[in-house]
This record gives structure tokens, sequence and C-alpha cells, in this order.
């Protein structure tokens, strides 16, 4: 069987609806809200999927889910393991106190405490290991060996792509006329289950992948025609670090997505104000960068563009977002 056939029977919108079903009495269907007061500003139609109003205040819950309710008995006893800059640890945490398994989280050591509070709180256990991706995956190797934990990626793994699809297909489901769906990428595992749900349901729908600047693996790689490993810079979009792309996810998104943006700091920053401000949501910059591209003018909308926003989180230190709203960096 050739690659090509391998993902779409790993990933498809049969899947992504059955994980739909699976996870339907665990989360929250989070409304896709039309935003005419951020018309102007973003010169669209503005539509927005807020996920900080999910269930462990972010999208992650939908994979995770999908991820952990699929597993055997055994498995669960073992327990589960995760490395995550906050929202996934959090999910698998939420689900793991809703189902008694125990949790360990690998955190990179300049993670917001709010979301070590988070998890703690829901009786996950936390690891703190280093910013760099490859050197805490070493850790979770290493608990693996020691302890046997099941491991939940965060973005390889197809079963979490499909439940983070289920985000795409009620975006569909409630507005059937959308032009574009633009979409914040870290590893990946986001943007292929939406892409994959969006362009089977409809083929025209326009899909964007946004990154932060200087964190932007993806950005770099579509640009090159192949996957490439850039050197990270510094970001308040913590949540969106891409080195390198993740291995599943790219030849999905390579298939799928029409356009890749990077997006700078600042603009990242004014997003985050205009979502409070005319939205009246508190999105954490990670979950800011699709609006950020159109205040940027990175993304040049037509006026009767129809566009969905997945604003994906909210999970941030509050008095860091409200030095942002107050004119400030949000860097401590």
């Amino acid at each position: 069987m050739e690659e090509k056939e391998l993902i779409e029977k790993a990933l498809n919108i049969e899947k992504i609806r059955c994980a739909a079903e699976r996870i339907r009495p665990y989360i929250r269907r989070t409304p896709l809200l039309r935003e005419r007061s951020m018309d102007e500003r973003l010169k669209c139609r503005a539509w927005v999927k807020p996920e900080m109003l999910q269930i462990s205040g972010a999208f992650k819950m939908r994979g995770a889910l999908n991820k952990i309710l699929g597993l055997t008995q055994e498995e669960r006893e073992r327990g589960i393991i995760c490395s995550s800059s906050g929202n996934h640890g959090k999910a698998c945490a939420l689900i793991g106190k809703m189902m008694g398994i125990r949790v360990i989280v690998v955190l990179p050591e300049d993670v917001p405490k709010a979301k070590i509070g988070d998890i703690e709180r829901l009786g996950g256990e936390v690891l703190i290991g280093p910013r760099i991706y490859d050197e805490r995956w070493k850790m979770v190797r290493e608990e693996v060996a020691k302890h046997g934990y099941t491991i939940v990626h965060a973005y390889e793994d197809y079963e979490v792509m499909a439940g983070q699809g289920t985000l795409g297909l009620e975006i569909m489901e409630d507005m059937p006329g959308i032009d574009t769906v633009i979409v914040p990428v870290g590893g990946g595992g986001l943007l292929s289950g939406v892409a994959t749900a969006v362009k089977t349901l409809k083929s025209t729908v326009k899909v964007v992948g946004i990154q932060a600047k200087g964190n932007d693996g993806y950005v770099q790689s579509m640009k090159a025609g192949h996957p490439v490993e850039i050197e990270l810079t510094p970001t308040i979009a913590d949540g969106l670090t891409a080195r390198k792309p993740g291995i599943n996810p790219y030849p999905i998104l390579e298939k799928y997505v029409d356009e890749w943006i990077s997006v700078g700091e600042d603009d990242i920053r004014e997003a985050v104000r205009l979502i409070a401000a005319e939205a009246k949501l508190i999105a954490e910059p990670s979950s800011s960068v699709g609006i950020a591209a159109l205040l940027s003018g990175e993304y040049k909308a037509e006026p009767d563009e129809n566009i969905a926003f997945v604003l994906t989180s909210g999970n941030w230190d509050i008095d860091r977002i409200g030095d942002i709203l107050c004119g400030g960096t949000g860097i401590k």
C-alpha cells in the first residue's frame, strides 16, 4: 500500500465522524460566533470558534479524549504520559481525573505557571524539562521504559488528529458557506484534523496555517518543499513553537493546506486585545495568531470573505494577559 493510501486510511472523514460520536458526551460543542464588530478591522466577515470555552479551556480535550477512550483497560491501569506546552497536558489530566487514570505530564521549564497549577489541581503529576522538544521526549521515553506508561502524543497520533478534526466538522455543520478556515499551528495535529474534515466536506474552502515568526518550522518547510529544522526564538505564542514539522502531520498538511503565514509578536498582542475588546473573549497569544495575520496584512481578505478563526485556547497567566490588554508585552 502506498504512503498516500496509508495516510488516508489512518485519518479520514469517517474516523473524524466516529471521533465526534465517541467524545460527544464529554466535550462542549463550542459555537461558531459571527463577530460583526471585528469586520472593519479585519476587512472580512469574521467568525470565531472559541475553544477557550472548551471543558479544559482548549481544543486539546478533543484529541486526548478520542485517544484515551480507545485505550484498553490494561493501558489505562498502567497510566499515561505526555509531553506538552500545557494545554494538552491539562486535557490529559482532566480526563485522568474523570476516568481514574494516572497522568504524568512533561512540561518545558518556561511554561506559564497557570498551566502547571491547572494540571496539578486536576491530579496530574508534573515533570519539568528543557524547552527543547527533543530533550523532553527523552524524558518521556525514559519514564515509559521504567513504568510502562502509554504515550498520548499531542500531534503525531492519528487518533488524536481525528479528535481535533471534530472541530472542523462542527465549523462546516454550523456554516456550510464558510470561505476560509484559519488555524494556529504548533505540532500540526489540530490543523491535520481540521484540514482533513474541511477539505473532504468542501474542497473549495481555503485552509490557512498560522505560526509565530522565528518559530515557524512548517512555514519554512513548505517554502523549502521538504521538512527542515530551524532555530527557535522566544515568543509569547508559547504553545506554537515548532522547530521542525511533525512526521505524521507533514504529508497531510502538504496535501490540504492552501497557505502558510507567520506573524510577529506585536501583531499577536494586538490580536489578543482585539479579541478581548470586540468578542469579549480571553484568548492566550497562541490562540490569536490567525487574527494577527489579518491585522498585520500578512493575509489579505476579500471584503465579503467569510473567515472562521479558530481560537484554540485561553489557559495563560491572567496577569500576563492583563498586561497585554493594558498595552504591555506580557513578558515576565
